[in-house]
């Protein structure tokens, strides 16, 4: 199998790569919690604060979009509220199906609108063991294509996907707000909902050379509202059905330069994780400043693949 890019991966890899990943759920040694952009091109702001404006790794961001604004300067503290917006619709899913009573949270990372209110993106919020920027812009191709319009578009097909399996579909957001929401309102969301799971998709910003997936698992943390205990080891085992199946159809390799070729990565410092109370992980699909990558992440066809590998690992994890 080839990925899009015409890079080939032997089958032979991606049936052993597929067999390490469904087996992952008792790895040990994927903790690192240092290494990919994370939540900042992931949804809180990185490892280190950054300005909305930046990539989640601390490297120089992208250009804006010419519809996009200048972003602002990280660490402001406007007490701007989250601007109001209806509560996010929960999409039924057919009446028969394998996830029939299964409600599962999709979050997609970032809002195309974001840069264009900077103020309310950077204001500082609690994520339960220290604080962070409510969102980020995220990152975009090299031509121009945003993480955020790339996030929505395969949250709408994970949607469809899993509705045809008979599960209730929550978003986080579905491209009708201004910005955000913030990371906490996403946990918030999911954990309203009562999700069985919950997935937030993203792209990376890393380094031109780098390229892969990678799924982030949530660290072991408490402090102020974060108590991961109850969800870690039902995460670790979400994100290894997701990075095995997600292998498997999309035929991508996993991360060169996070996770130690695993394609897991753990993190204490991501707020969409910190302070969830269901199963929950990220996902970084691929590294949208790499050539190769981009062109796997520009294509709806890539893209078609990418939510049915996430989709396939959701309905294992959900059917044990």
């Amino acid at each position: 199998m080839s990925n899009a890019s015409g890079s080939p991966i032997s089958p032979r890899f991606l049936a052993g790569a597929t067999a390490l990943f469904l087996a992952a759920a008792g790895l040990t040694g994927c903790s690192g919690g240092g290494g990919g952009s994370g939540d900042g091109a992931a949804d809180d702001a990185g490892r280190q604060p950054v300005a909305a404006s930046s990539s989640a790794d601390g490297r120089p961001a992208p250009r804006p979009q010419p519809s996009e604004a200048p972003s602002g300067t990280a660490g402001a503290t406007s007490a701007a509220p989250s601007p109001s917006a209806p509560a996010p619709a929960a999409a039924e899913g057919a009446a028969d199906g394998p996830l029939k009573g299964k409600v599962v949270v999709v979050d997609p990372g970032h809002n195309t609108r974001n840069a264009q209110h900077t103020a309310e993106i950077n204001r500082q919020v609690d994520i339960g063991t220290g604080h962070k920027e409510c969102d980020t812009t995220g990152t975009e191709t090299n031509s121009g294509y945003s993480e955020a319009a790339f996030t929505l578009d395969v949250a709408h097909r994970l949607r469809t996907i899993l509705q045809a399996q008979g599960a209730k579909v929550v978003l986080t957001h579905d491209g009708d707000r201004p910005y955000g929401p913030c990371v906490t309102e996403r946990a918030e969301i999911g954990n309203a909902a009562h999700g069985d799971a919950a997935v937030s998709l993203h792209a990376d910003g890393a380094g031109a050379g780098d390229r892969g997936f990678h799924v982030i698992l949530p660290a072991a943390v408490r402090g102020g509202r974060a108590d991961t205990s109850p969800i870690v080891g039902p995460s670790k085992e979400l994100g290894a059905r997701i990075a095995g199946n997600f292998v498997r159809t999309t035929g991508s390799a996993p991360s060169n330069y996070i996770g130690k070729g695993t394609g897991l990565d753990t993190r204490g410092d991501l707020g969409g994780l910190n302070l969830s109370t269901i199963p929950k992980v990220f996902i970084e699909c691929g590294n949208m400043r790499n050539a190769q990558d981009a062109a796997q992440l520009t294509d709806a066809t890539w893209r078609e693949k990418a939510a049915q590998g996430i989709a396939d690992g959701i309905k294992d994890f959900l059917r044990g």
